[in-house]
């Protein structure tokens, strides 16, 4: 047998006392011509294994005359089921070599599908999940230090939460701490009472490879778990680990901070996850839809994504509102029922289009909507394009190269006018009071 050859010639290879420990215990489930399958006690021993002994086994492959073959690990069920419990113990503890550290990964409860195969990802959130990505598989890509602002319901939990599940999936030997600013606090407010914070300050900054910390702008006011936090973040970074954080407003936002505390939250990437715009809310409207069995045509999954806009949460209460009407009335959704709930979950007042932002702008700096979408660049037709384009993004959730389209130019073209008119607003009193004028009236006449 090819896995009997593989472990004979590791025997001569690798000192008895790792043979003995990392090679005897792997169990052959099955070879053939392409896959070699082997099973490990548990998780941290597959994954210890493949880390460490692959390339051996892979080279012991080779030399037998194999190369190329595909092996994998996965946990025996066999063995822990017939392994006998020690007798006067409810769980004997399991034995740890010199090396690994006795620390323990605490995670807060995760939700099973809150993982990066079922995180929808469009133009609006692209960046915070390949940095979560990034972050999870320990990639020199990303900072390793991550801020992800986010208003409610935009998914920043599902992503530390999909790297929680990546890491205990994949790297389980990983010491994650996953939890919130309040439960921070909690906990430290405990060891402090019990007079335990050199135990504390061990667990989160000696015994911590990836933390991550959720809703940090909860922090405001809160002086000692801003100084602790500041301290494990530090011994963490310097240590070549990992951070993710989380926040409904962006680090330098945040009231009541020290600025060493927001300095340090702010020492990486931030980034910002915005409201999904219209094609990936289809995307989210069709995985729901299949999540919750409902048929959606395309036609009725088009009118909900252009009607419910906002976070994630009103698009999942749309799909649940909508089957349980087909449930109840023992039909399939009609144009009718899609209407009624997106009235109720969305409200009954119109969405604005960048069409409806680019005529009313036009009207009232009295162009002709043919010349503002004109190749033309005089001052006159490109100041009103800007803020056109600018009070677009602000006031809808188009992709940029949507708005582009209405006014015959690519999304660079809307970057750019994006970026005149905000530094013209932070400097110009008088762009600043147009614009606010405009978004008022646009406002109220979309209400």
């Amino acid at each position: 047998m090819i896995w009997q050859e593989v472990t004979e010639c590791l025997r001569h290879q690798l000192p008895e006392s790792v043979f003995g420990l990392w090679i005897a215990p792997l169990r052959c489930l099955r070879e053939d011509g392409q896959t070699l399958e082997l099973a490990g006690p548990d998780r941290f021993f597959c994954s210890w294994v493949a880390e460490n002994y692959l390339s051996q086994i892979q080279a012991a492959l080779v030399s037998t005359g194999r190369p190329g073959l595909n092996i994998r690990f996965q946990v025996d069920q066999t063995a822990r089921e017939e392994a006998p419990a020690p007798a006067g113990h409810e769980q004997a503890e399991q034995l740890r070599l010199p090396s690994i550290p006795t620390g323990r990964s605490r995670i807060r409860s995760l939700h099973p599908r809150y993982t990066f195969d079922e995180f929808m990802v469009g133009e609006s959130n692209a960046l915070a999940h390949a940095a979560c990505e990034a972050i999870a598989c320990n990639s020199d890509e990303a900072s390793p230090c991550l801020f992800i602002n986010a208003g409610t319901g935009l998914g920043k939990s599902h992503l530390t939460h999909a790297v929680a599940h990546h890491l205990f999936t994949h790297s389980p030997s990983t010491r994650l701490c996953c939890l919130t600013s309040q439960q921070l606090t909690a906990e430290l407010v405990r060891h402090i009472r019990s007079n335990t914070m050199e135990h504390f300050k061990e667990k989160l900054q000696r015994q911590c490879d990836v933390l991550l910390v959720e809703d940090v702008h909860s922090l405001a006011g809160r002086a000692k778990t801003q100084v602790e936090l500041a301290e494990a973040v530090d011994a963490i970074l310097e240590n070549g680990r990992r951070v993710v954080f989380t926040g409904a407003m962006s680090p330098r936002d945040i009231p009541n901070l020290d600025d060493g505390v927001r300095s340090r939250l702010a020492a990486g990437l931030v980034t910002t996850i915005n409201p999904p715009d219209l094609r990936t809310r289809r995307l989210i409207i069709q995985r729901k839809a299949k999540y919750h069995k409902l048929a959606l045509n395309e036609e009725l999954a088009d009118y909900l994504a252009e009607n419910v806009r906002g976070d994630v949460r009103r698009l999942e209460s749309a799909i649940v509102g909508l089957k349980a009407k087909t449930n109840l009335l023992k039909t399939l959704p009609t144009l009718e029922m899609v209407k009624e709930v997106v009235g109720t979950v969305a409200g009954r007042n119109p969405v604005l289009s960048v069409e409806e932002i680019r005529d009313f702008v036009a009207a009232q700096f009295r162009i002709p909507i043919p010349e503002l979408q004109s190749k033309s660049r005089k001052k006159n037709l490109a100041f009103p394009r800007q803020i056109s384009m600018y009070l677009a993004r602000k006031l809808t959730d188009q992709a940029l190269s949507e708005i582009g389209k209405a006014f015959n130019r690519d999304h660079s073209t809307v970057i750019h006018s994006i970026r005149v008119i905000t530094e013209a607003v932070a400097r110009n009193g008088s762009v600043r009071g147009q614009i606010e004028h405009l978004t008022d009236r646009l406002r109220k006449r979309n209400g």
